[in-house]
């Protein structure tokens, strides 16, 4: 349970990585390292904010840090000693087990892909992201890392969702659906046909082809399509729901009375509650499937509630041996496929 966080990596980096590191490290059992990796008198400037440091985090010295505007694979190469690349390769060694990072997405996502490799059984990894529906949480993905893909391809992103939906959110035997423009087989591109039919052959509870509004209803409990889509469905999300929160600040502030109602309503604790559902740092970041380790991407925003939840993903990944449980599934989907 030895897990490396990119303390350089957010918006609000190391401050607030510093602070969930800790919060986990004194919150959650069983984690043996949690390994701080970045500036080190940046760090330990932040660590001497919390008194006594719990025994688990160590900190490790990386001189360079990769911006957001950077391009990934030219800073990769220029900046060998940044935080992203010094943690990657302490997985790669097998020093630890798992990597976070806040920061981006891109570096992360090629740093784990081209270092660590894919598992045996997978072509392409595929970022898993955690959105709130009608009923419950659903997995989406791909969300951005791989773009171009082929129907077998999808078909392993469909058995990486489902290992994901049952072993770290908990859904018995989740249903998994295609996205697609139209629920009759007929519909989609020639990857998502072939893909579905080779789910249909599958015993992965496949139940055909969503469509968008589909998800946020509730349909089903891990939805596949490739990075490009997915990416493009994960950014519009977002920007609704920040579109949603506007209007609602607006609306209950543009009188008297409807102040008072909102005032009621914030009492009650209705607003929290809303916020409890649709709150993304609570979901623990997204993973990177498919890649030998484990790799958690936060969002750039990151505070130290999503840094919390993100080690706490990374350490049920390692306890589940997710990566094990993917490869034997995706065995298994192909078998069926024969």
């Amino acid at each position: 349970m030895r897990i490396a966080i990119d303390a350089m990596g957010g918006d609000y980096a190391p401050r607030e990585i510093v602070k969930g590191a800790v919060e986990a490290a004194r919150g959650l059992p069983g984690i043996e390292k949690l390994f701080l990796v970045g500036e080190e008198t940046a760090i330990k400037t932040e660590l001497a904010l919390y008194g006594e440091i719990p025994a688990c985090i160590e900190v490790r010295h990386a001189s360079q840090v990769i911006e957001m505007d950077e391009s990934p694979a030219l800073a990769l190469r220029r900046k060998r000693d940044s935080s992203i690349m010094r943690a990657v390769e302490m997985v790669k060694s097998g020093e630890a087990s798992a990597i976070f990072s806040a920061g981006s997405t891109g570096a992360a996502v090629a740093a784990s892909t081209l270092r660590l490799r894919t598992l045996d059984t997978v072509d392409r990894p595929a970022i898993a992201t955690v959105l709130p529906s009608l009923k419950h949480p659903f997995v989406l993905l791909d969300a951005g890392a791989t773009t171009d893909c082929t129907a077998e391809m999808l078909v392993e992103f469909a058995a990486m969702g489902d290992i994901y939906a049952e072993h770290i959110l908990g859904i018995p035997n989740p249903t998994v659906g295609l996205l697609s423009i139209g629920e009759e087989d007929s519909k989609g591109s020639k990857n998502t046909k072939g893909a579905f039919q080779l789910l249909e052959k599958s015993h992965l509870n496949f139940i055909g082809n969503v469509e968008s509004h589909d998800l946020f209803e509730g349909k089903v409990d891990v939805a596949v399509c490739d990075g490009f889509v997915g990416n493009v469905v994960l950014k519009t999300s977002e920007s609704v729901s920040h579109a949603m929160g506007q209007w609602i600040k607006e609306s209950f502030s543009s009188s008297l009375t409807r102040k008072i109602g909102a005032g009621i309503l914030k009492a009650s604790g209705a607003f929290k509650e809303i916020k409890a559902k649709v709150d993304p740092e609570a979901y623990g970041g997204a993973p990177l499937l498919g890649v030998k380790g484990v790799c958690i991407i936060g969002h750039g925003s990151s505070s130290s509630f999503a840094v919390y939840n993100a080690i706490r993903v990374a350490r049920t990944a390692i306890e589940q041996k997710l990566n094990s449980l993917i490869e034997e599934k995706i065995n298994e989907v192909f078998k069926d496929s024969e």
